[in-house]
């Protein structure tokens, strides 16, 4: 049962973590961080990204334009982009390790305890991915939660308000964090190589057989 359950379990997830790590990316780029809905002109949305601003009009689509200067945003998206960048990039480097570290592949068959060294060292850099994908999302969400409720702006001010962004960064870290902590758990499972399970299936075949002869009359 363990020679079925240890290879389900790493595939299991690392295709959490694949799904986590495509969605951080798409979170990285996604203009939705924040929406604005403008009162006096319900026909247009705002929208704020970490690499640029657009405008949703109902007949015009979507135009954006890109952010001038890094130093000019404000500091939670400063520190967003670049948490979000190194995201990606851990969470890039942990699919590749954790692929050569599973049992299912040919690398390095005869080098268990390096294959197992590599799966712990994806599943840590998934959980790292996750992490940095849920701290600028968390972030951006409290510093719009304050602002919308910041009783020193004029209730006339528009007020900022969560983005599609954020809910896909949100589930891409969990995402993250579940495949990094699967991997990890098989590393401690019992290993069972697949000669001790033909080994044992013919045994017990031997077993049945006599069984069989004994009750014979």
């Amino acid at each position: 049962m363990a020679l079925v359950y240890r290879p389900t379990l790493q595939l299991s997830g690392l295709l959490f973590s694949l799904l986590g790590w495509v969605l951080s990316c798409l979170t990285t780029y996604l203009p939705q961080w924040k929406n604005l809905n403008l009162e006096l002109n319900e026909l247009e949305i705002w929208t704020m990204g970490l690499w640029q601003a657009c405008v949703v009009q109902e007949e015009g689509g979507m135009q954006c334009k890109d952010f001038d200067s890094f130093l000019a945003l404000p500091p939670e998206l400063r520190i967003s982009r670049i948490l979000m960048v190194f995201s990606n990039g851990s969470g890039l480097l942990g699919l590749l390790l954790s692929g050569f570290g599973l049992d299912c592949s040919k690398i390095g068959e005869r080098q268990q305890e390096q294959k197992k060294r590599l799966l712990v060292f994806g599943g840590t850099l998934f959980w790292l991915s996750g992490i940095t994908a849920l701290v600028p999302v968390s972030w951006v969400a409290h510093s719009t939660v304050q602002e919308f409720w910041d009783e020193n702006i004029p209730d006339i001010v528009p007020r900022w308000d969560f983005g599609e962004a954020l809910f896909v960064g949100w589930f891409a870290g969990f995402c993250l964090i579940l495949g990094g902590s699967l991997l990890n758990c098989t590393v401690c499972s019992p290993e069972v190589h697949p000669s001790s399970g033909r080994y044992a299936v013919a045994e017990q075949q031997d077993r049945c057989q006599r069984l069989e002869t004994e009750t014979r009359p």
